[in-house]
């Protein structure tokens, strides 16, 4: 989001730099975000609503050269924060911590240079994001919070399959026999 929202600032005048910015800011704001009389609850719901703020400040911004293009290309992977449970948001939401683990994974494989086998890439790169895991502060685990992510986990890990396939082969009517 930090990225996006500079790439479309980057295409605003300077005198309006501070009302688009705190517009962009306006359309992931979650707080106080009610549907039916209660707040959201994290899953499509709540991406759907984000995803039309999205198209709204695009329409409103549409003079931006690319911008609101743009926004509109990236709107699945800005809203896909939205499904982790809403503890989480602030903190998951921005890429900092992903950024400085890829970082961290940079700096070693430049010590090494040169990989013997994928093993020993792989066992290096879970070694840095396990490392990296135990640092990260800020996440508040709750049982709901843990549901959600169970049935995240669950979702990605075993989709759900079709009760009926969409289209119904057509056979010949006629039951074959078998000579006894």
């Amino acid at each position: 989001m930090i990225h996006k929202c500079r790439n479309v600032l980057s295409k605003v005048s300077a005198g309006d730099q501070a009302t688009v910015k705190a517009a962009f800011g306006d359309i992931f704001d979650t707080s106080g975000l009610q549907q039916d009389g209660r707040e959201f609850e994290p899953g499509p719901d709540l991406v759907a609503c984000i995803q039309a703020r999205i198209d709204a400040f695009a329409e409103a911004w549409s003079a931006l050269p690319g911008g609101g293009k743009s926004l509109l290309a990236d709107r699945a992977s800005l809203t896909t924060y939205l499904r982790f449970p809403i503890e989480h948001h602030k903190r998951i939401r921005h890429s900092n911590f992903i950024e400085r683990t890829f970082g961290e994974t940079r700096r070693r494989v430049k010590v090494i240079g040169r990989f013997p086998g994928e093993t020993s890439c792989v066992s290096l790169v879970w070694a840095v994001l396990d490392r990296a895991a135990r640092g990260w502060r800020g996440f508040t685990m709750t049982s709901k919070g843990l549901r959600t992510l169970q049935d995240l986990r669950r979702a990605l890990l075993a989709p759900p399959s079709r009760l009926r396939p969409a289209t119904v082969p057509t056979t010949d009517s006629t039951p074959e026999t078998t000579a006894a």
